[in-house]
């Protein structure tokens, strides 16, 4: 038995020899399907990754309270409709901080777009009034110099992201020079590493590019700058108008994971009773990680199904191409037939070949897709070469990640697709009346 099944799979590759072509092309198709899979699940597996990683870097266990600008009224008292007060203040703070047991720290702080001047250079840049703990909150890492500490607050002293640097001090260490923020000077105690920059979360939190930042003492800010911000309005700036905003953002970390939603709720139920207006949000990361994980799986599918269209068509072509076979091989069957072969083992030779076909494509399409990571850098990197803002910034940040699952999953894909549609080729081979096939010219 074992015996008359090999030399089943001898004729069945004898057979694809003799049309070499014929059959590369037919693999093809499960070649582009096979890798198709991979990639473009790898691709997801990247973007989800990176989404995921911005999401815990948040904090599983915190809360973040974001001052949101509210729309329609002005958000102004009745003797200064020029100002509009809103977002999150310090007794909000204070409330937060004394009414929730379930806190273990947290961080409030304040953000404005400022120009920074250094002699002619200048640049705009997010200044930041933080406490000391927002160094290990955000992943920050000193190059140079220092990062805040509690006896700088009141002080005029600044640090500065990684690009703000740069641009200010080309060539030269900071640390220890004078730079103009606003009208007045700060001396520069610090640098902060590269990081890489945040997206956009679910339309709850903006991108955010640290390297942009610099940083100085919260109560700094408030006693130097403080809340109010004026600006100029109307037609060649002849009115100003002017939005007074304490605290941009609170981070809470809880004490536990699973007091999470339940601290949030507490918070905003605490704040809607001290504001009248849509004036802030309660993020919680933990949520946001579910969320991208549900979205992770339902791309994922999405993917799968794409790629699966792109094996179903590959499989058609094999059937078509299996079906021309049997026609043109047609007198060979009834030779076969005549010298004692069976219906079975027609049936496996033209099995055999399709599986063959079908294996081959697949395997060399494992192949070529286990090298999405190289081949997506180096892609990157001529893209780069011609033209250095020819791709979006997001991309210089995406990894292909390979998920052993779509690996697997795809060759078993190629296999049900070789033997589903290699199938009815063999049985019309196999049901052939022998004396009319050897009447085939």
């Amino acid at each position: 038995m074992s015996g008359s099944f090999l030399r089943t799979i001898q004729l069945g590759l004898k057979g694809l020899a003799v049309q070499k072509m014929r059959a590369s092309l037919a693999a093809l198709g499960i070649f582009i399907g096979t890798a198709t899979v991979i990639w473009l699940v790898a691709m997801g597996e990247g973007v989800s990754y990176r989404a995921q990683q911005q999401i815990l870097e948040l904090g599983a266990q915190n809360v973040i309270v974001r001052t949101k600008k509210p729309t329609g009224s002005s958000g102004g008292d009745s003797a200064s409709s020029q100002v509009r007060r809103y977002g999150l203040t310090r007794a909000d703070f204070r409330r937060i901080t004394s009414n929730i047991p379930s806190i273990e720290s947290s961080v409030p702080m304040r953000e404005l777009q400022f120009e920074l001047r250094n002699a002619n250079l200048t640049t705009d840049s997010k200044l930041v009034g933080c406490m000391e703990e927002y160094l290990t909150l955000n992943q920050l890492e000193i190059a140079r110099g220092r990062w805040l500490t509690k006896r700088d607050r009141g002080q005029k002293v600044v640090v500065l992201g990684h690009e703000t640097t740069t641009k200010l001090f080309p060539f030269e260490n900071p640390i220890g020079k004078t730079i103009w923020v606003g009208t007045e000077y700060y001396v520069i105690i610090g640098q902060t590493k590269p990081r890489t920059a945040s997206a956009a979360i679910g339309g709850s939190l903006d991108a955010r590019d640290y390297n942009l930042d610099a940083y100085i003492p919260l109560q700094t800010m408030r006693q130097r700058i403080g809340d109010m911000v004026m600006k100029r309005v109307g037609v060649g700036g002849s009115n100003w108008y002017g939005e007074e905003v304490q605290l941009s953002q609170i981070t809470i970390k809880v004490n536990a994971i699973e007091h999470v939603n339940e601290t949030a709720s507490i918070i905003e139920t605490l704040l809607q009773r001290y504001h009248d207006q849509e004036d802030f949000a309660v993020v919680v990361p933990k949520e946001l990680l579910e969320q991208a994980e549900r979205t992770r799986a339902m791309f994922n599918i999405l993917l799968v199904v794409i790629a699966g269209i792109s094996l179903l068509v590959g499989g058609i072509g094999i059937m078509n191409i299996m079906l021309a076979t049997v026609t043109e091989r047609t007198r060979e069957i009834g030779i076969r037939r005549a010298l004692g072969a069976t219906r079975s083992h027609i049936t496996q030779q033209f099995l055999v070949e399709t599986v063959v076909l079908t294996t081959t494509g697949g395997l060399l399409g494992v192949a070529f897709g286990l090298f999405c990571g190289p081949l997506f850098r180096t892609l990157r990197s001529l893209a780069t070469l011609i033209n250095p803002d020819l791709l979006p910034a997001e991309v210089y940040s995406l990894e292909p990640r390979i998920a052993p699952w779509s690996v697997a999953l795809s060759v078993g894909i190629s296999l049900g697709v070789g033997i589903l549609f290699g199938v009815y080729p063999a049985q019309r081979a196999a049901d052939m009346d022998p004396i009319e096939a050897l009447r085939h010219e």
